[in-house]
This record gives C-alpha cells, structure tokens and sequence, in this order.
C-alpha cells in the first residue's frame, strides 16, 4: 500500500509541475482574411490544441469570436499580435463560435459571452476578471491590464 501511495505522489507532482496539458500555442492568423466585410474565412486564429481552457495561476485572455465578422477578424489579428509578445506570460483562450466546443469553454461562453462578438476577457491568476467587453478592444489597453496583472 505504502508503495502505490508513493506512486501516486510522486504522478500528482509530476502534474502540478509540468505544462499545462491543454495549453493553446503556436497562435497563427488566417492569412486569407477579408477585413472589409462579412465574409466567411474560416477559422480565424488556429493553433495547437485550439480546444484549451484557463489555467489557474497565470493571466487569462479569452477571445470569443465568430468566423463571419469583420470586427472580430481585426481582433483575432490583434490577438495573435498580443500572443507573440506575452505568450510566456498569459495563457491565451480562442474560443470560435462556429466550430463544436470543448466543454470547458462552452462553460466560459455561458458565463461570459453576452450575445455580441467579438467578445475579450481577461482574467488574472486567481480568475476574476480584470476586463470583460464585447466589441473590439485595442492592444495598448489589454497590455497596460496585463502589465497591471503581472506586476510590471
């Protein structure tokens, strides 16, 4: 018994000090997307593992989006622009309306999301939002929130 005990402490660790499983990375913009309109593009922010949700102890940004809007495909490319700069400092969340979601983000879409697109959270380590709006957000203002957050 004392033997599998170990096993288990020694897994349980291994997991709270690893990466998380279920990060978003390698961010990369649809380079097809039509600024000017309405138009149906596809996926507008793609990425490894894009069915990730938060994770606890580290900034959450959050975009929620629609694939036909022209709104938010100026704000994924703004998304993915804030991506290459705090990557290592903020966890970044994508969350496509017109694709099927991972349950966890069908739960941030229910609690957050307010019928309009493109929809930005920010969250800080211990989760309570520090900005939660619908409608396009510039850079220079979730970057002064990430600063605040991470004590810079």
């Amino acid at each position: 018994m004392t033997m599998k005990r170990l096993g288990l402490y020694f897994f349980v660790m291994s997991m709270l000090s690893s990466p998380p499983l279920f990060a978003i990375d390698n961010l990369k913009l649809n380079s097809k997307l039509d600024y000017t309109s309405d138009s149906l593009d596809g996926p507008l922010i793609t990425g490894d593992d894009a069915q990730s949700g938060l994770v606890a102890g580290k900034p959450n940004y959050v975009i929620i989006y629609g694939e036909g809007c022209f709104n938010s495909k100026r704000q994924a490319r703004r998304t993915v622009d804030l991506y290459s700069k705090y990557r290592s400092k903020v966890h970044f969340v994508v969350i496509d309306l017109d694709v099927q979601r991972s349950p966890e983000q069908q739960k941030r879409v229910k609690q957050y999301y307010k019928g309009y697109i493109p929809h930005v959270l920010v969250l800080d380590a211990h989760g309570e939002a520090l900005y939660n709006q619908s409608g396009e957000v510039d850079s220079e203002h979730i970057e002064d929130i990430f600063r605040d957050s991470l004590g810079h």
